[in-house]
Parts: structure tokens; C-alpha cells; sequence
């Protein structure tokens, strides 16, 4: 793979280091509640490349792997825990990365969801925002406003 195209992602410790050429084959947000545990966040977004476009530079011996009740062999850092592939049974000529590992671009926006009605009623959903005084940098929803119908709403009651 020539330098220029390429992109290059690491853990959080820097042990382990992957590059995929780009673009990627594809990017999605994934809502499954499997990626969501292996996370530990509302989703996971991945970018996907076919398995001979994808090397570990640094680090393959630090990668601890977990295979799933489906056959699904999902790969972390033996040191710091991040998520640094995801291999479908199904799909053994590809492999998918955690697009939050690359600083660089990668070909490839993720414009598809996944599972999405798997999603948890507390992730984010585009509510608005507004700053939180005294913590800047902090955004929140303000306070929820209670549900009233009918005359109760009208004279709030």
C-alpha cells in the first residue's frame, strides 16, 4: 500500500497500530446492542475494508480476540481495551475497524445505520442544546417539561 493512500489508526495506548487503504469499503453507524456492549456506547461506527487492504503495523501480538455466539470475532487491545476490528462469520473477505481509531479521513462518511431500532431511548436523538452554566463546553437539554393535555395544559393545573 503506497503512503498516499492510505489511513492509518491506532489504539489509545499506542501499542497497536492498522492501516487500511483507502477509501475504505464502506462507513456505518452500528445500533446492535453487540457493538453497543463491546463499546459501551449508544453505537459504533465502523469503516469497513476488504481484508488485503488491511495490515496491523504495530502491536498484532497485543491483540486479545473474542468470538461471539454467531461466530463473530471481535478484536481489542490487550493492554488498553479499545475495540480495533470486528470480523463477521458471514463476511470473512472483510474486516471492520472503529472509525473513531483513524485521525485522518478514510474514503468513505459513514451515511448508513444500522439496527437502528435497536437503539437505547437514552442515546442522543438530536434534541436541542443549549450551554450549561458554570461548565463550559458542557451542552444539555435543559429540564424535561411534564406531559399535561387537555385543560390541565391550559391552566396548569
Amino acid at each position: 500500500m503506497a503512503e498516499k493512500g492510505m489511513a492509518k489508526g491506532r489504539c489509545l495506548c499506542g501499542k497497536i497500530h492498522i492501516e487500511i487503504g483507502v477509501p475504505a469499503r464502506w462507513a456505518w453507524h452500528d445500533h446492535s446492542g453487540r457493538s453497543r456492549h463491546a463499546h459501551g456506547a449508544a453505537y459504533a461506527t465502523y469503516v469497513g475494508s476488504w481484508r488485503s487492504r488491511f495490515r496491523i503495523a504495530k502491536g498484532a501480538a497485543a491483540i486479545t480476540h473474542y468470538t461471539d455466539a454467531a461466530g463473530d470475532v471481535r478484536g481489542f487491545c490487550s493492554r488498553c481495551g479499545t475495540p480495533v476490528s470486528y470480523e463477521r462469520k458471514r463476511s470473512p473477505q472483510m474486516v471492520n475497524l472503529p472509525r473513531a481509531l483513524f485521525e485522518s479521513g478514510t474514503g468513505r462518511e459513514p451515511l448508513y445505520h444500522v439496527s437502528l431500532e435497536d437503539s437505547p431511548e437514552w442515546a442522543y436523538r438530536n434534541e436541542k442544546l443549549k450551554p450549561l452554566k458554570g461548565y463550559p463546553g458542557v451542552l444539555w437539554t435543559g429540564p424535561k417539561r411534564s406531559q399535561k393535555s387537555g385543560l390541565a395544559a391550559l391552566f396548569d393545573c
